[in-house]
């Protein structure tokens, strides 16, 4: 007996959409069937973002045609789609703090009772397994739970297309767990869902069928759970790629970092206060901080490079001596480097070339500038090494850097920092928005710079790079950190209980 396909609800045939140099679309057919959940894949840049505004109304295509249960339909607004049946929750939400999940819930929603809506609300997220406080404001919920308000508030509008956006990126693993059981649920409803992820193992557990876009082409399409992760990788950037492998053995010395009973006020309005931190880092070794954003790593950071002054008491010690009182630039002498995790604006000035950005960090600790005068020449020098190392895929030192790719820059940001020999680098999510291959790359050195003797403090949200670089694994959330834990004792699942909770460390508990 042949095998029934389901009907198409969305078919894309030829879409094109292009801006002022750059072709964002080009020719894209996508089809998606009733009752499955579909990735959408492809690196930074390669026309998923676009695309998906093409579906979701905010943009229109230049050409091609979209189809929406088998007939031809124009979507010029997302008011329309949503009148279709299409609902998107996007990575970054649009919830008011300062209101209830009720008062939110209602602001998307026709003029309705909210004695009916409480209900309603509540039946809702009762069948999709999810648990919702209605009368809860959003700013006391955490990121999971404030994804939930968004979830429900998309089915309440009754959607036969739903599209999320990087939905784990701010999820525990048990909340990922059961937003993967609501997804699920809504499938097997006859609804589809659009998933966008860099999350590869969740692709291939989660998603019936992918696509897979590169430069803003369809190169690929292919059922995920007959992929590796490895595999459909190599299908996004279109190369081999030689995976990372996990170091275990190490050879610690003398401590690079300590600090102890940090406590720090934030800088920033809604921003984290770090309650009572204590940790170190040694010789040869990296010490990875998970945590779900937003629960303290800019405010850490911060207080790490000097840039948002002393803490309020604690103390902070780089390389045997103390630096509460240091500027980045005194610290930079030390012998320490900071690797931020905004590329553009922060670690690199886009109007700037990147010999220019290189002379920015780097002018004292590789003594480019004596008595005023600069030696562009070994700026220049230094610039093309740094290219050449860590395969930099640009024009040459006086390109700009907003030219280059994401992936590319920060290769490069990378490059400027080790290669000025540190005895200490303080890194926050060096691999954030870069394709794969740039990924382990970035991994690699990083590897390779601790083997050497150096102290690593890495910052990152992505448990896949924590695990693989650390040898040591604590825990940040609420602005409080948990002990230092060797790598190889622990689970994911233990680091995703330790994202949810509140850490209350005593001095001298956090040695490991």
């Amino acid at each position: 007996m042949d095998e029934v396909i389901p009907p198409q609800l969305l078919q894309l045939k030829g879409i094109t959409k292009e801006f002022p140099g750059c072709l964002a679309n080009d020719r894209i057919d996508l089809d998606i069937q009733e009752g499955e959940i579909h990735a959408l894949l492809g690196e930074n840049g390669a026309g998923k973002s676009t695309l998906v505004k093409i579906i979701y109304g905010v943009l229109r295509p230049d050409e091609g045609e979209l189809w929406w249960k088998g007939k031809l339909t124009q979507i010029p607004r997302p008011a329309n789609a949503r009148q279709l049946g299409i609902g998107m929750v996007f990575q970054h939400f649009s919830l008011f703090e300062a209101m209830t999940t009720l008062q939110n819930v209602a602001l998307a929603l026709p003029t309705i009772n909210l004695d009916d809506l409480r209900e309603k609300l509540e039946q809702t997220a009762e069948a999709y397994g999810l648990v919702l406080h209605p009368e809860h404001y959003v700013h006391d919920l955490s990121m999971g739970e404030r994804q939930r308000i968004e979830i429900v508030r998309c089915l309440l509008q009754n959607p036969k297309l739903f599209i999320l956006d990087e939905p784990t990126s701010v999820l525990t693993p048990q909340e990922t767990e059961i937003l993967f059981h609501t997804l699920r649920k809504i499938a097997s409803e006859g609804r589809a869902v659009l998933y966008i992820s860099h999350k590869l193992e969740e692709v291939r557990s989660l998603c019936d069928r992918a696509t897979i876009l590169r430069g803003g082409k369809k190169v690929d399409a292919c059922i995920p759970s007959e992929e590796s992760a490895h595999s459909l990788a190599e299908k996004m950037i279109g190369q081999k790629i030689e995976m990372v492998e996990k170091k275990s053995s190490i050879e610690k010395s003398g401590m690079q970092l300590e600090v102890e009973s940090l406590h720090a006020d934030p800088k920033q309005p809604h921003g984290v206060k770090l309650s009572d931190l204590h940790f170190h880092v040694s010789s040869g070794e990296v010490l990875g901080i998970a945590g779900i954003a937003g629960n303290g790593q800019g405010e850490l950071m911060g207080i790490l490079t000097g840039e948002t002054g002393s803490p309020a008491s604690g103390a902070i010690r780089m390389l045997s001596k103390e630096v509460n009182t240091l500027n980045p630039i005194q610290r930079r002498m030390l012998g320490a480097v900071f690797l931020p995790e905004e590329r553009l604006g922060h670690a690199a000035v886009a109007e700037m070339t990147l010999s220019e950005n290189t002379f920015l960090t780097s002018a004292d600790q590789m003594h480019f500038d004596k008595r005023g005068w600069i030696n562009w020449p070994a700026v220049a020098n230094f610039s093309n090494q740094i290219i050449d190392d860590f395969d930099v895929r640009t024009t040459g030192e006086e390109a700009l850097a907003s030219s280059l790719s994401g992936g590319n820059l920060q290769k490069f940001i990378v490059g400027r920092e080790i290669l000025q020999h540190p005895k200490l680098l303080i890194i926050s999510q060096p691999t954030w928005g870069v394709d794969a291959g740039a990924a382990a790359e970035i991994h690699r050195k990083i590897q390779v710079y601790a083997e050497s003797g150096a102290a690593v403090l890495l910052i990152s949200q992505d448990l896949d790079e924590i695990f693989l670089l650390s040898h040591r694994i604590a825990v940040i959330s609420q602005g409080t950190l948990s002990l230092a834990e060797a790598a190889h004792e622990m689970s994911v699942e233990q680091v995703g209980l330790l994202m949810g909770m509140r850490h209350d460390q005593k001095s001298g508990n956090a040695a490991a």
